[in-house]
């Protein structure tokens, strides 16, 4: 007769690490939403005074360049911590080792095989999770770079509100993209793809967070809510 292991919990995400997951779930879907409107504007206000309607791109581009600022700030303030923090390294899974190399395998393998094959500790982030929001990462920072080209062209003077430093670094770190891409309208085509790639990736995410909890019955997706999944414990 088999008997049940019993679960154990353990923690995978600080309270400050869900605060800013939320927080980044707000700020895209604020950012995608404006960013949407501002590419091809969707709705109006219907309001009858015409001094007020013509404000409504003014207050999604606000919207937007906000949101985004909040994207690209946690974005740092989460790779510092997970650079400098000494428990259980996600930047490690991202080593080409034979370990890590396999262990991503397996996770895929787990994914098609509809968990029929299991051969590696989910107890901690594995290296395809690693490398699928390594990947997130590198989008975002695409994203600020040919956001902020675009932001650079609405400041043709070379001047602005806190002096001629700011245009300068702008068009020092983001002209590349021009050349890249083939000009200003190029850049916003490659801004816009690069949200429609924000956006399937997220849908991904969700998806496995859900196949995992329903698969590995190892509660995944109460972590962004309560910070901890709830393994079986392993028998000696």
């Amino acid at each position: 007769m088999k008997t049940k292991r019993p679960f154990q919990r353990v923690e995978r995400m600080t309270p400050t690490m869900r605060v800013i997951h939320w927080v980044n779930v707000v700020a895209v879907v604020a950012a995608v939403v404006t960013g949407l409107y501002i590419a091809h504007p969707y709705y109006q206000t219907f309001m009858a005074d015409p001094a007020v309607d013509k404000y409504v791109m003014a207050w999604n581009r606000l919207v937007h360049l906000f949101a985004a600022i909040t994207v690209d700030i946690t974005s740092i303030w989460v790779a510092y911590m997970y650079a400098s923090g000494d428990r259980h390294k996600p930047w490690m899974k991202l080593i080409p080792s034979k370990e890590n190399v396999v262990e991503f395998f397996e996770v895929v393998l787990n994914i098609f095989t509809f968990n029929r094959r299991k051969k590696f500790d989910t107890t901690h982030m594995d290296s395809f999770n690693a490398f699928w929001f390594a990947l997130l990462h590198l989008l975002l920072v695409f994203m600020l770079l040919t956001g902020l080209q675009m932001y650079v062209q609405g400041l043709a003077s070379g001047e602005s509100s806190i002096g001629a430093w700011w245009p300068w670094i702008l068009h020092v770190s983001t002209d590349w993209t021009l050349t890249v891409f083939g000009g200003n309208m190029g850049v916003r085509y490659a801004h816009h793809l690069g949200m429609w790639a924000t956006v399937i990736w997220t849908m991904f995410h969700i998806y496995v967070q859900i196949w995992r909890t329903i698969f590995w019955q190892e509660g995944d997706i109460a972590i962004a809510f309560g910070g901890s999944k709830f393994p079986k414990k392993r028998r000696e």
